[in-house]
């Protein structure tokens, strides 16, 4: 069914509660594990439905924040799933004490159930007030970025159009493209502290009502980390300190070498990664559209039935407009086994990434549309983004027919950004570790904490004030994960740390890695991040052995780079 066919009605949330109410009761009563299978089964079918048309509601929400029935709807939907939560906590209870839970792991595995006690920690019904506020406060942020109508070189553009000025060639003009986005910031900085001072507040008062020190252990059980802890991704800092910061240092020193920047750099130079300007799509939306079915038909038999879904039922909105929310993501609308894909081109290299990065997660996610009970269907987030970070790389051998004379070019910044980001995604991460250890922060204490682990993970960057909100080391709140999905962010970088393995298999054998690639999407859900990653057979991000094998694989690569070709 095109998406939109697909018709959306808020759910009866009475009616929701007595239905719930009579499976747990059934659950609890069941006289045989096929009684009690008959009633999970049920229970899915009910939950698939409330998923999917809250999926339908924030996607439409997104593509037209100034639309007002479904302004209405992120209203209804903000104050309605934390009390939602509570009917499902009673639920995974009643299967959690069933006579029958032997035969359910046996059916449909362990990790459901050590999931179901994991989201147990993140919720009691004392905390729907501090929840619904929390949705009401990270909708507010996503509503005041989409609003950004800045003025610059005789237009008005939203943060998503302003992108392709941000990396053109001339330096006044770049300067004044980020002059331009900084003074929005700027303008609305005490808003953004005062959401994300609330936020925090908020975040750790639920915390204390479930009996933790803060609100990390919450955030952890939050994010359903199964397989590894807070100490597991403070020694992951440590290796990227050790082995990628050095690698990133050097890569900026050659970057300020080649425009002829002083090092360290300010936040317009580092957009310029060649003095020539930096790689671009050649083509217009659709042609790049086009273009990456070709690579989805080219690449394997499943990608190519994937992508004729996706196109025949117009799961993708990817243009650039007013009103609509920025960034990307990709979604799932479980009633029909369909993903659905969220972007904002911009005429950057940021459109391929689009259509190789969220068309990974939809990919994985139409691989296991099939997979009962649900639950199966996704892992941990973490390994959700080494499904689009590996796509990325996969598409390599395709991306002439996006950059044309651009190629090398792309190879190297494409390699160069990931290998770059991989710090400054790990310092958002240890910036909200400290930021929920001292909730008590002031605003400009906050900033100053990002200004100091700066020097650790990013010592290229200059700030001395030069361009407003950037040259000022308050750039954090540009980060929407910070305000809205807390502790997000280290998935990326641990995600990166495994597709950059995958890179490197690619180097030597790119069917080997597609294989590789295939066996980890295939296992979905039904594997912890660490067991997924196995069972590819790559090294857990965690320790030394990853990133030091990553960092010297790609050193040797970019010691082959002809670098006069890349001016």
């Amino acid at each position: 069914m095109k998406f939109n066919d697909m018709p959306y009605s808020r759910p009866d949330f009475e009616l929701l509660s007595k239905q719930v109410a009579e499976l747990t009761e059934r659950m609890k009563n069941a006289a045989s594990f096929d009684e009690a299978n008959k009633v999970f089964v049920e229970y899915c079918g009910i939950t698939t439905d409330v998923e999917t048309d809250y999926s339908l509601s924030y996607i439409r929400h997104s593509i037209n924040t100034e639309d007002e029935f479904y302004d209405k709807e992120a209203e209804f939907w903000d104050e309605t799933l934390p009390a939602m939560q509570e009917l499902m906590q009673l639920f995974a209870l009643s299967m959690l004490g069933s006579p029958y839970r032997r035969q359910f792991e046996e059916a449909y595995g362990e990790l459901m159930f050590k999931n179901i006690e994991i989201s147990l920690k993140a919720f009691s019904p004392e905390i729907i007030p501090e929840m619904q506020e929390e949705n009401k406060l990270t909708t507010e942020y996503a509503k005041l970025i989409a609003s950004a109508q800045i003025p610059f070189d005789g237009g008005i553009y939203t943060l998503s159009q302003l992108s392709p000025h941000k990396q053109v060639v001339d330096d006044n003009k770049r300067l004044e493209a980020w002059k331009a986005e900084g003074g929005f910031y700027t303008e609305n900085g005490e808003k953004l502290d005062e959401i994300y001072d609330k936020l925090v507040h908020l975040r750790d008062e639920m915390g204390r009502k479930l009996g933790y020190k803060n609100y990390i252990q919450l955030g952890y059980y939050r994010m359903n980390r199964n397989s590894y802890t807070a100490e597991d991704v403070e020694r992951f800092r440590h290796a990227v300190i050790k082995y990628i910061v050095p690698i990133a240092d050097r890569l900026y020193r050659e970057q300020a070498k080649r425009i002829g920047a002083s090092y360290p750099l300010n936040y317009s130079d580092m957009a310029l990664s060649f003095r020539t300007g930096n790689p671009t799509p050649k083509g217009t939306p659709e042609e790049i559209l086009e273009h990456g079915k070709r690579f989805y038909h080219e690449l394997s038999p499943e990608t190519a039935e994937f992508i004729d879904f996706m196109y025949e039922n117009e799961l993708l909105d990817v243009l650039s407009r007013k009103g609509k929310e920025g960034g990307g993501y990709c979604t799932g609308l479980p009633r029909y086994k369909a993903p659905f894909i969220f972007a904002n081109f911009n005429g950057t290299a940021h459109d391929v990434e689009v259509i190789t990065h969220e068309a990974g997660h939809a990919f994985a996610g139409y691989t296991a549309r099939n997979i009962f009970p649900p639950e199966n269907q996704n892992p941990t987030m973490e390994s959700c983004e080494i499904h689009s970070m590996s796509m990325e790389f996969f598409a390599w051998p395709w991306q002439e027919g996006w950059f044309g004379e651009d190629t090398e070019k792309f190879y190297y910044s494409h390699l160069s950004g990931a290998l770059t980001f991989i710090p400054y995604g790990t310092m958002v991460d240890h910036f909200q570790h400290i930021v929920y250890e001292k909730p008590e922060m002031t605003p400009a204490e906050r900033h100053d904490t990002w200004k100091k682990l700066m020097a650790d993970y990013m010592p290229w960057v200059r700030i001395d004030g030069e361009i407003p909100f950037y040259g000022e080391g308050k750039n954090w709140q540009r980060q929407s994960h910070i305000y809205e999905n807390p502790f997000y962010y280290i998935d990326y970088c641990l995600a990166q740390t495994v597709a950059l393995q995958f890179w490197a298999v690619m180097q030597k054998d790119m069917k080997d890695a597609w294989r590789r690639y295939m066996t980890l999407v295939g296992n979905a859900g039904t594997m912890t991040f660490d067991g997924l990653v196995a069972s590819a057979g790559l090294a857990t991000p965690f320790g030394d052995t990853a990133l030091k094998e990553v960092a010297e694989a790609a050193v040797v690569w970019l010691d082959k780079v002809d670098t006069e070709k890349i001016k």
